[in-house]
């Protein structure tokens, strides 16, 4: 195990990818242009779980809060999914005006997170075992949550293209 956890850690971003690693703004409408106007969230799980000891941190939440955690696969203009999405919201968050987050069905997070505002956001870049990540943390109307976005094979071979 730590043998393949130090593979992945001396992996190089690939060129093509950095710039959908460290890319601001609303990812669905950049999957949305790149697959010229087509998009669609594949929602995988909508559940309730305790927060990470690693996101309460990051969030500056304690641990013991529950989140809600929505799971989906991002689709662009080819059958396999291109990005592993998950979001996890503090029932906090839920509260505030981000409740609206807990009933959006095949919808963009995006497409409500990025309409009529710019939030702000704190991101970093992960290799996970599904292959390259970026979580960001966003504060948005006073609201605390993460968005990863997992970049799978297919987009990489799409990109390269």
């Amino acid at each position: 195990m730590q043998q393949q956890q130090s593979q992945m850690r001396d992996r190089r971003i690939p060129a093509e990818l950095t710039k959908w690693l460290y890319a601001s703004g609303s990812l669905t409408q950049q999957l949305t242009d790149l697959a010229q106007g087509i998009f669609k969230v594949e929602p995988n799980a909508e559940h309730f779980q305790r927060l990470s000891l690693a996101d309460a941190q990051w969030m500056q939440m304690p641990a013991h809060h529950t989140a809600w955690v929505r799971e989906s696969h991002l689709y662009g203009c080819e059958a396999k999914p291109w990005v592993k999405a998950k979001s996890i919201f503090p029932i906090q968050s839920l509260q505030g005006r981000a409740r609206i987050f807990q009933h959006i069905g095949k919808k963009p997070i995006g497409h409500f997170l990025f309409q009529r505002t710019t939030p702000a956001c704190e991101r970093r870049v992960l290799l996970l075992e599904d292959g390259w990540t970026r979580q960001s943390c966003y504060t948005w109307h006073g609201c605390k949550f993460i968005v990863q976005e997992t970049f799978l094979p297919a987009f990489e071979q799409y990109i390269q293209q």
